[in-house]
């Protein structure tokens, strides 16, 4: 191996007849020009392919070859290598035992990287051999941009110039136009608009920044799920969470206990709010921002992803003149998202609606929107109350949390209004029983109760990288698939590519499951009957339960079938 390593991986590659020399002076020629890798270039051009030189050189030098993309590198490995050494020199570190460092590289005669490694980590070195691609996708898998130094965002920044974001209802500005010089004079004001600008760009709706012993770790909430990404070194930790208080118009010397903000910007032309809420942890504060961008809102029912037969249902809800609405589901499902959409396309000039949220998520125009302040009086409960004094025709209460929310809404339904509001519970039936749990007479249940919906959120598989497979027939029939006779039935998922960040999935479309309150619904009510046998006379009445629509989605190719069973219960 030592005599290996004196060689070139140009020369290994002509004396096993995969190269010409005349091929390895163009490959070469082009890395002095463009500064590129030589393997890379070599692949790119189809000079060699990527698995004759992963066989050439690991026979060569003695060393194994690995699949990096069927290998789970541990948290604290990835730490010891930084992200931008990865990317230039194409590896990744797999394995740490004792003082050794195991990395993969596509080229492991490179012993400049090996070296700058070797120096960096202050670790001794073994190497692997992988192919390129797996390397480079596993890069962007793990390390998915984040870096723990400083160095990574000078890169970031450069590549920022366009971006302006400007305070509003705040005294002070956020430029982001003139990069260096503030780099320079207010380099935390410049980390904290890049944590904000990058969030928006990926479309996230929250913004994690969590305190640990030794690092800081940022995550950002995309579709669902939480994304590590570009973190603030440990020492600016303090300054970070400081400049997002003053943003908020937090107090920056309390940091014993919990606080609530918001602030708003103005991004590419858009206004853009966020929520901020901290948390003092052993470490320091956390912070989470809730973002709010109402470009992104769609208020358009049809659009959400419901399918014809709950939105039928919940249209033909919405179009009676009184009565109570409810919408349940867990937290970030999207149950605001769908109440605003009701709202949106209830608002015309003839009719006054009014709200009253905890908090108010985003401003509608042409509804009056109250913000709950229980700290003063101004409850749910007591909002509702003044609302009925404000000549309302339609009502919405942001979540009925108590019996006396429950009571007021019940009441304001039987004298003539139309009142949506949320309720926390797994699934539509369920509303019922919560009703009766909270202390409601069944009668007035009954007499009051449109409809309930229960909803869910499913990420979509990326268009860009969407594959199709088959499933055996045992694994479709567990599932509560219901396929024909014979049917084959092929399904759908996303292999990973760079528009989606390599998790196959890109957006989110909505589950409905709506519970239609018809007279034998009603006479179930009035008696008091278990959910589960309300549960099964809806279904007898038409009603598609969240699993069935879900495996709907999967069958038309819009989910998979992990997500669809992830996020429903089984019937």
């Amino acid at each position: 191996m030592v005599e290996a390593l004196k060689k070139r991986l140009g020369d290994i590659l002509i004396e096993e007849r995969l190269l010409t020399p005349e091929q390895l002076s163009q490959a070469l020629h082009e890395q002095r020009r463009t500064g590129q890798l030589l393997v890379a270039i070599l692949i790119n051009s189809g000079l060699v392919s990527e698995e004759d030189i992963v066989i050439t050189l690991s026979e060569q030098l003695g060393i194994p070859h690995l699949r990096v993309e069927s290998y789970e590198i541990p948290s604290d490995v990835l730490a010891e290598v930084p992200e931008g050494i990865a990317r230039r020199y194409h590896l990744i570190p797999v394995a740490k035992t004792g003082k050794s460092l195991t990395i993969a590289m596509s080229d492991p005669l490179n012993i400049v990287a090996i070296d700058d490694v070797r120096m960096l980590t202050g670790h001794e070195v073994e190497t692997v051999v992988s192919l390129d691609s797996e390397v480079k996708k596993a890069i962007e898998h793990y390390y998915g941009g984040k870096d723990t130094g400083t160095d990574a965002y000078e890169d970031i920044l450069r590549d920022a110039q366009a971006d302006v974001v400007t305070v509003l209802d705040n005294k002070e500005q956020i430029d982001i136009s003139n990069l260096k010089k503030e780099v320079e004079e207010a380099p935390v004001i410049r980390l904290v608009n890049l944590i904000l600008v990058n969030a928006i760009k990926k479309n996230a709706s929250d913004i994690h920044i969590e305190p640990f012993e030794k690092e800081v770790r940022t995550r950002y909430r995309v579709d669902g799920v939480l994304r590590e990404v570009q973190s603030p070194p440990k020492s600016l930790q303090a300054a970070v969470v400081s400049r997002i208080k003053v943003l908020s118009e937090m107090d920056i010397a309390e940091r014993r206990i919990p606080q609530d903000g918001r602030f708003r910007i103005k991004f590419e032309g858009r206004e853009i709010d966020f929520r901020v809420s901290t948390l003092p942890t052993y470490f320091g504060e956390k912070v989470v921002i809730r973002i709010l961008d109402k470009g992104v809102l769609q208020l358009e029912l049809d659009k959400l992803g419901f399918e014809n037969q709950p939105l039928d249902d919940f249209r033909d809800s919405l179009s009676r003149p009184n009565g109570i609405i409810l919408v349940t589901g867990p937290t970030g499902s999207g149950k605001t998202t769908t109440l605003y959409s009701a709202l949106h396309m209830l608002n015309t000039l003839d009719v006054n609606i009014v709200t009253v949220e905890d908090p108010v998520e985003y401003e509608l125009h042409g509804i009056n929107q109250v913000q709950a302040k229980p700290d003063v009086g101004l409850t749910f409960a007591s909002g509702l109350r003044s609302i009925l004094r404000q000549d309302p025709d339609i009502i919405m209460v942001g979540e009925i949390r108590d019996e006396e929310t429950a009571d007021i809404a019940i009441k304001a339904a039987l004298t003539g209004h139309l009142v949506l509001s949320t309720l926390h519970t797994n699934d539509a039936p369920g509303a019922v029983t919560r009703l009766i749990d909270m202390g409601m007479e069944p009668f007035l249940i009954a007499s009051s109760l449109l409809m309930a919906a229960a909803q869910r959120l499913v990420r979509k598989i990326c268009p860009d990288c969407k594959q199709p497979y088959r499933v055996p027939d045992q694994v479709l029939s567990r599932a509560q698939f219901r396929n024909s006779p014979g049917e084959k039935v092929t399904l759908w998922k996303g292999q990973g590519c760079a528009r989606c960040g390599e998790t196959g999935y890109r957006g989110r479309l909505a589950l409905l499951e709506v519970l239609r309150v018809r007279d034998n619904i009603q006479d179930l009510i009035m008696a008091q009957a278990p959910s589960g046998e309300i549960k099964r006379t809806a279904i007898a009445n038409g009603m598609f339960t969240l699993r069935q629509v879900a495996l709907v989605k999967v069958k038309a190719g819009l989910t998979t079938l992990e997500e669809g069973l992830r996020v429903t219960a089984p019937d």
